[in-house]
């Protein structure tokens, strides 16, 4: 079985460490990401001594099903843009309305998207819980960190007996969004790039990553603060450096807020003189309503048979918060009633934002903290999940100079491509329940595919 097999490797991989040697490869570790900049802020991005492993039987099942869920998603996206009354259960604020309707000039709005879930691998339980489809982070990180590891002495040992499969992420990146840029401007030259974001986020080193990764490859990158650029002569500029190819990582919402719509960026795109990825458009699904438009049984006719399968194992009960009737499986239930009393089995979030902010996790809050938090999202964009199984695994680390195995929360976050090819994944730890590195903890490891050697 797939588990036995993966739990021989990770086994083995142990056995190869005691305290001297678990010191060793740490320090050599600690060495290696300062000098690759794998920091987030001033925080080390990696803090265990092993990579995230799957069998190839495991990966495939994670690759094959996320792409049949990708498949409803981009069905969703459609319907939405074509049905003002389907686009109003996400909420959009005015703007998005005007941006979401822009020509992009090429086929799919997310030339990269990521999908995060909690795997169980001892039964393949696959439960997604948000879909990162703006601006997805990691690409770079997971690519020098494959790097990192693939250099230890530890490794080495490892792979005296096993194969290690690794997923070159900038190479996927690169090449997804030349592809949409051909398309967009229907010749094959070569675009320059800018990396658009603020200059002071904390994911600077990744962007910084991805433009070396670019510029070895004949691409011409540059970072550029959305504040910096000027529109004129039909093209997008930073200085003197004239910008073809936008690879969006600043946020709509924040872009919006800081800027207004008579900004730059907005004017470039609306007149088709840049193309933008991930397009504005994306962001109807990065809405946290988007698990509440597949899994809402009011929208199953949306989907295929298999489509609503697949919903169904995968996407957890996930409704907008309000004062309705509703079906959580198979029984009707009167919504806020329900959650209020059983809050133990939800977590609260809001619609439009990231990192974590502002979910309320029921298990682990007081039924008074739990109906404030309703009576708020009865008239702010909220979405009630339900509580999915959490994944957990043994990770190598050094304290105090000694060997620790202990456990840790695991996400598995597939990075997808063009909207429904998965390519590699981003695998985040954490010893506690909200799982997410912006928000301030964690731990990135490498994801590889191991397998025994014959």
């Amino acid at each position: 079985m797939s588990w036995d097999a993966l739990q021989e490797g990770i086994d083995h991989y142990h056995s190869l460490l005691d305290d001297q040697f678990a010191a060793d490869s740490f320090e050599a570790m600690s060495r290696d990401l300062r000098v690759r900049k794998l920091y987030f802020g001033e925080r080390p991005l990696c803090t265990v001594l092993r990579p995230h492993f799957y069998t190839p039987d495991q990966w495939a099942h994670l690759k094959s099903e996320t792409e049949l869920v990708l498949q409803a998603f981009a069905k969703a996206h459609i319907a939405c843009l074509n049905d003002a009354s389907l686009r109003a259960q996400l909420f959009l604020e005015p703007y998005e309305e005007q941006l979401f309707s822009i020509d992009i000039g090429f086929e799919f709005p997310w030339t990269t998207s990521r999908l995060d879930s909690f795997y169980t691998l001892d039964d393949l339980g696959l439960r997604f819980v948000e879909y990162n489809a703006e601006t997805p982070a990691g690409m770079a990180y997971e690519d020098q960190l494959a790097e990192c590891f693939l250099g230890l002495e530890l490794m080495k040992r490892f792979q005296e007996k096993y194969q290690v499969r690794s997923f070159p992420m900038r190479a996927s990146l690169l090449g997804t969004l030349l592809d949409s840029h051909w398309q967009f401007s229907g010749n094959r030259e070569m675009p320059q790039i800018g990396i658009v974001d603020w200059g002071d986020v904390p994911t600077l080193t990744e962007h910084q990553l991805c433009q070396q990764y670019f510029e070895e490859r004949g691409t011409k990158t540059i970072l550029a603060d959305p504040r910096a650029l000027e529109y004129h002569h039909d093209a997008l500029w930073a200085g003197d450096f004239r910008i073809d190819l936008i690879y969006k990582r600043v946020l709509c919402s924040e872009l919006i807020q800081r800027m207004g719509m008579d900004n730059p960026i907005v004017k470039a795109v609306r007149d088709g003189n840049v193309s933008m990825q991930n397009a504005f458009s994306a962001k109807l699904m990065a809405k946290k309503a988007s698990f509440a438009v597949l899994s809402d049984e009011r929208n199953a006719h949306l989907f295929s048979d298999e489509e609503c399968r697949a919903i169904e194992e995968h996407i957890p009960w996930t409704r907008n918060v309000s004062d309705r009737k509703t079906v959580f499986h198979g029984q009707e239930i009167d919504l806020l009633s329900y959650v209020a009393e059983h809050r133990d089995q939800f977590v609260l979030k809001p619609n439009d934002e990231y990192g974590g902010k502002g979910v309320l996790i029921g298990w682990e809050t007081t039924s008074e903290v739990w109906n404030e938090a309703l009576n708020f999202a009865l008239t702010n964009p909220y979405v009630v999940q339900e509580r999915v199984r959490i994944a957990y695994e043994d990770f190598p680390t050094v304290i105090d100079d000694k060997l620790n195995i202990s456990n840790r929360l695991v996400d598995a976050d597939p990075f997808i491509f063009k909207g429904k090819t998965v390519s590699g994944a981003l695998t985040r730890l954490s010893s506690v329940t909200l799982l997410n590195v912006t928000a301030g903890g964690g731990s990135v490891v490498p994801t590889f595919v191991i397998q025994k050697k014959d």
